[in-house]
């Protein structure tokens, strides 16, 4: 008899082994006090090891270092510029990424139906639930969400770090009507899987996974993270209220995941699309200046592992297989 003291004979199960990649200037809000929420949270869970990330670092180092045997998880808690770059690292690799929204917008998260809440989130990564996504690569550089040609390159310039400071995700909203205004049109030559045409526009964007919030995607309707190919929205605008009415149109289309209706809106999908612009044009990509075009992309389907909530039809279904599990045989 042991008296309840452990047996040394018996093995525990081994922590996880998971790192954290924490980005301080992510967002608003005591970074000091969200970092320890997450060691509170995960500590017990992870055998965790944290790392702030640094300006003249890039993240993308930060998380192939961190790429080791054992290691289990890596997480980024930041915002969809700091998750980019930790996504670059792990493209191809079996280890799941952890996405820990920290950031203004935390489209990539919401993409995937990840919780914005700190708590939330993390009880995501504990449960372990993955899914495989598609990924992109645009001039060299990893894609996750979207690229953005004309408009949306430009709103993404105009919602400055002390917009985004000051007024949080309505930085962007802000920065758009400004921008409605302004925004000339440019001709467009494409081509999409071999396929050429030429046209002119005002916006233009490229996604492979978006919130219904990242509104200037959903031409198609409805982007799909998993399918392995990329979303093309091209609109083209006489005037403000026509430019005002799309944005509408586009609206609804990602809340019913319905296409608009419209002959300025073109929607469009395939796996391989190049862009030039006459003149050239500015390019984010995700969040993220890059330049101007022209742009090539390619997409790279399910190359990603990511940590996702269980849907309810997936929770009632690990539910049944579990009643089975512990069922007594023959029953």
């Amino acid at each position: 008899m042991n008296h309840g003291k452990p047996d040394p004979h018996v093995s525990r199960p081994r922590k996880r082994r998971a790192h954290l990649i924490f980005n301080p200037v992510a967002g608003q809000g005591n970074a000091e006090a969200r970092l320890f929420v997450l060691q509170d949270i995960l500590h017990p869970h992870f055998d965790l090891t944290i790392e702030l990330t640094e300006p003249d670092i890039p993240v993308e180092a930060m998380a192939q270092e961190a790429i080791a045997p054992g290691v289990d998880a890596i997480f980024a808690a930041g915002g969809d510029g700091t998750i980019s770059g930790v996504a670059h690292a792990l493209i191809g690799t079996s280890i799941p990424l952890g996405v820990i929204p920290l950031g203004t917008a935390n489209a990539f998260g919401a993409a995937l139906g990840i919780p914005a809440n700190l708590e939330a989130a993390c009880q995501v990564v504990i449960e372990g639930h993955h899914q495989w996504v598609d990924t992109a690569c645009c001039n060299g550089r990893t894609l996750i969400l979207l690229a953005g040609i004309g408009f949306e390159a430009e709103m993404a310039e105009r919602a400055s770090r002390e917009a985004k400071d000051r007024l949080g995700a309505l930085a962007y909203l802000w920065a758009g009507l400004q921008q409605l205004q302004d925004q000339e049109e440019f001709q467009v030559s494409f081509c999409l899987d071999g396929q050429g045409s030429d046209l002119m526009a005002k916006a233009i964007t490229i996604a492979n996974a978006a919130p219904s919030t990242s509104v200037l995607a959903h031409g198609t309707g409805n982007v799909i993270a998993d399918d392995g190919l990329l979303d093309i929205t091209i609109a083209h605008t006489e005037n403000r209220l026509e430019a005002f009415n799309a944005l509408l149109q586009l609206f609804r289309s990602a809340l019913t995941q319905i296409p608009p209706d419209r002959e300025n809106i073109i929607g469009l999908r395939g796996k391989h699309l190049k862009i030039e612009t006459d003149p050239p044009q500015k390019v984010v990509l995700d969040g993220e200046m890059i330049g101007t075009t022209p742009v090539e992309i390619t997409c790279a389907p399910k190359s990603l592992r990511v940590f996702v909530p269980l849907v309810p039809e997936q929770e009632s279904n690990l539910q049944k297989l579990l009643e089975l599990d512990h069922a007594e045989p023959g029953t």
